[in-house]
């Protein structure tokens, strides 16, 4: 009987614990438990922010790259009026007046950027040079060309002040100051403020080197003169280069000046300038 007692009891207990277990509910994760970094057996997909430092990083496209503006959207000039860079890409640049390189030795009022400017029509003409040039061998650098009235200006307060000589070694060594009025050297206008003159040399392009005129950029004396008898045959050669190709293009000798020339047909012949050059 007691041994009876005894089984009925094993199997009411077993009974108990068997129901116990299978009610229970299986755990899951809370959405506290994700938020402090427990993690569950199921694979994850990497999102790119989680992306192995291994896997390539792709670059910008260069259509994403801001491109560089031409001149003529830098800086609105004054209608009839061009950037010699945006028509004759091959120019070549140095613009005394906006560095102390020059016979006053200062940057020059009204340069304020080593940009040069023409009138449109003085700028296809040069071009129609510069072709020409180029097929020979040659690429055109510019010293100056539209010049502001208030550049002017500046020369004519330069030449008056006599006591300023720091640049005589180099850009007039055989004249004294005081006669460069006189001379035409300094003059209260110039050409250059109607926008169609140009002053120039010319580059070997198998060599980088500027040809040899004999004289340097605005160099006063008469070895700058057109037909001096002070230069070599070979000089007087480069010169002629320069000269006919410029003439052939429409524009004019200045006998004083191997390097300035101004287009014989100018838009605005009566008309002096005093826009910044930038």
């Amino acid at each position: 009987m007691r041994r009876e007692k005894l089984c009925l009891v094993i199997l009411a207990i077993l009974l108990l614990f068997t129901s116990c277990v299978s009610n229970k509910e299986p755990e899951t994760l809370s959405g506290s438990d994700i938020a402090s970094g427990a993690t569950s057996t199921a694979e994850t997909t990497p999102t790119p922010a989680t992306a192995s430092p291994s896997e390539p990083v792709s670059e910008p496209s260069p259509d994403t790259e801001p491109a560089v503006e031409p001149d003529s959207e830098q800086y609105s000039l004054p209608d009839g009026f061009v950037y010699i860079t945006d028509v004759i890409p091959t120019a070549l640049l140095e613009i005394r007046y906006f560095s102390e390189d020059n016979f006053v030795g200062a940057v020059i009022d009204g340069y304020e950027a080593p940009k040069a400017i023409l009138t449109r029509e003085a700028a296809q003409a040069l071009k129609t040079a510069a072709d020409k040039l180029y097929g020979q061998g040659y690429y055109i650098k510019i010293f100056d060309a539209y010049r502001p009235q208030r550049a002017v200006n500046h020369f004519v307060r330069w030449a008056e002040d006599l006591d300023d000589t720091k640049m005589k070694e180099k850009y007039y060594p055989d004249l004294d100051k005081s006669v460069l009025f006189k001379l035409g050297y300094i003059a209260e206008r110039s050409g250059h403020s109607r926008g169609s003159t140009v002053d120039l040399t010319l580059i070997d392009i198998s060599t980088g080197e500027e040809l040899d005129m004999g004289s340097g950029f605005d160099f006063f004396g008469e070895i700058s003169n057109h037909g001096t008898s002070l230069i070599t045959p070979e000089q007087e050669k480069n010169r002629n280069i320069l000269r006919d190709a410029m003439v052939d293009a429409g524009f004019e000798v200045y006998p004083e000046e191997w390097w300035h020339y101004k287009l014989k047909d100018e838009p605005y012949p009566d008309t002096y300038f005093d826009f910044p050059v930038r």
